[in-house]
């Protein structure tokens, strides 16, 4: 049985990188949550006292002044490159006693070691040392950490060692260090960067990705270690400059609050959560968008898919066959435009088609094909594409199952428009809740077929002859369960549990159902929130004996729109053609 460990105040960390930046900040924190022993470890020197000069000057230009009058006092220029070097030196200082102070105030003990984590021999002597008087070390935090953002292809041999070993290198030195038997803690500081990519960062990316295969494998090796290889995104602070966060907002990635990251690094080291060798803990970095040509292209996908590579069409059975789901079809299309075109995102599409759809049963068809044709293109603004999927039956001919007349891909996703007539209050005329709508109940019968993968309506808030509104929540499914078609800007299962409520309506009001036909308009302005609340009003804008047609607006309680179908279209069936399931 794998043991939990826990911090203890006797607990000695050794922590690279741990005297400034984010990594002093999750150790400061720590510390406050379990104060215990910390030996920091960094290349800057720390000074015994600061110089006569430095003191007192705490703004950056009357400390720079003072040290360019220290220069010229010393018969010097007062060269910036000098003077940035002298700045650095003082700040750097500074930092690390603010450090070793905060640590000390939180009831912890620190000390400062001035060493390079990519010199083994000198580690090892320079640790001994501190060691005879913290104790042994039962804990590593890897936090060191150097930068060369390039292009591969201005990339030098210096600049990927310098990258490579503070991370690689520096873990194996740490490493051997200390006994295997006695770590009771190993943190990895990761990034994004190793599980998503980023560009210009080839060697960052590298090292990172060595830093999670490693926690993997010292997790197999020691079970009772307690590992972790932290993937973080951008700070607030730290290597994230004010230039670089506003390229990260423009681009939607998330930055990371100290206040919060810090926590996080206390909740991953909390004896729950011993057994998880690895956590991403920010958003992917989403490359910034190409420069277009104005070159029309065509390209062709061809797929293969199963029952078994796709375990979430068990929840989508419609009398006892499987049944792609329409949502599903439109991410197919959605998600393939944009990785041709990263930085882009779907902004709307129109005219989406449901011909004979996919059924998983006997007819599957050996491979279905996604035909893309771009028609318009605008230089770093907008990409067309029009869409077919298609497959050949057993007798060569040609079968169409979906199609999309347009599908724009935009740089700028537009700001999320207002739901003009929002209401979402109660009128207690349908008071069944949650798993209920998905069960047949001698209080009433309505038909959602949808297993766990597509559900659920938590209640309906008001119904009227002309429109419902709903809430829902839609909670999330792995990765295995979505297999062909992942989660990408669109949730194919969300959206298709956003169409839901218009079948409680019918069945309500007409004691029938339908299936999807087709949408002239789609529009998203945001994801759909997982594990969230979020609600839907479905406005019903024209009915016959045989078909429906109405506008889904997906929103938030403001009435913040997510996504928008509009005249989207259904096929009424039979009742009894779904009740044979």
């Amino acid at each position: 049985m794998t043991l939990t460990t826990k911090i203890r105040p006797t607990s000695v960390f050794l922590v690279s990188g741990g005297a400034k930046g984010i990594t002093a900040k999750c150790t400061i924190k720590l510390a406050q949550h379990s104060p215990c022993k910390f030996i920091l470890i960094g290349r800057s020197e720390l000074l015994d006292k600061e110089p006569d000069w430095a003191k007192d000057c705490l703004d950056e230009p009357v400390l720079k002044k003072s040290i360019m009058e220290y220069l010229i006092s010393l018969g010097e220029k007062p060269l910036p490159v000098n003077v940035q070097k002298l700045y650095n030196k003082i700040i750097s200082n500074r930092e690390i006693k603010q450090t070793l102070q905060a640590i000390q105030q939180a009831g912890g003990h620190a000390e400062y070691l001035s060493v390079d984590v990519t010199n083994a021999d000198d580690l090892k002597e320079k640790l001994a040392a501190v060691v005879e008087r913290t104790g042994s070390i039962t804990g590593i935090i890897h936090g060191a950490g150097n930068l060369a953002d390039k292009l591969i292809e201005k990339k030098t041999e210096q600049d990927f060692e310098k990258v490579y070993t503070a991370k690689v290198k520096g873990l194996e030195n740490l490493l051997s260090c200390i006994k295997p038997s006695q770590l009771e803690y190993l943190v990895l500081f990761s990034s994004v960067t190793g599980f998503y990519g980023n560009i210009g960062q080839t060697d960052y990316a590298i090292a990172n990705e060595i830093l999670n295969k490693s926690a993997h494998l010292v997790k197999q090796r020691y079970p009772e270690c307690h590992v972790v290889a932290i993937n973080w995104g951008g700070w607030e602070s730290g290597m994230v400059t004010p230039q670089l966060k506003k390229e990260f907002a423009r681009r939607g990635i998330d930055i990371l609050p100290v206040e919060v990251g810090t926590q996080m690094l206390v909740n991953e080291l909390h004896p729950t959560n011993q057994g998880t060798a690895q956590v991403v803990i920010g958003s992917p970095m989403v490359p910034p968008a190409a420069p277009l040509d104005s070159e029309l292209r065509t390209y062709r996908i061809r797929r293969k898919l199963s029952l078994e590579a796709n375990p979430f069409l068990l929840d989508h059975v419609i009398a006892g066959k499987p049944v792609l789901p329409a949502t599903c079809a439109v991410s197919w299309i959605a998600n393939a435009c944009e990785e041709l075109y990263p930085g882009y995102k779907l902004s709307n599409y129109t005219d989406f088609k449901v011909l004979k759809g996919i059924n998983f049963h006997e007819t599957l068809a050996h491979e279905y094909i996604l035909d893309l044709q771009e028609t318009s293109k605008t230089d770093s603004q907008e990409i067309i594409f029009q869409a077919k999927i298609w497959s050949k039956t057993p007798t060569g001919k040609i079968a169409y199952h979906f199609s999309i007349d347009q599908i724009h891909l935009v740089r700028e996703i537009p700001t999320r428009p207002n739901y003009e007539f929002l209401n979402l209050a109660e009128d207690n005329i349908i008071t069944i809740t949650g798993t209920d709508f998905y069960q047949k109940t001698t209080a009433s019968f309505f038909p959602l077929f949808h297993g766990a993968s597509f559900q659920k309506i938590t209640r309906v808030l008001n119904i009227s002859p002309e429109k419902i509104t709903s809430e829902c929540i839609w909670h999330g499914i792995t990765d295995k369960q979505q297999g062909q078609f992942p989660i990408r800007w669109l949730n194919p299962y969300s959206i298709d549990l956003s169409t839901q409520p218009l079948w409680i309506w019918m069945q309500h009001f007409h004691q029938e159902i339908c299936l999807p036909a087709g949408t002239p308009k789609y529009e998203q302005y945001a994801e759909t929130p997982i594990n969230t609340p979020f609600y839907v009003s479905c406005e019903v804008k024209a009915k016959t004996a045989t078909s429906i047609v109405a506008d889904y607006t997906i929103h938030d309680a403001q009435g913040q729109v997510y996504s928008r179908l509009l005249g989207a279209k259904g096929v009424i069936i039979p009742t009894q053609s779904l009740r044979s399931n």
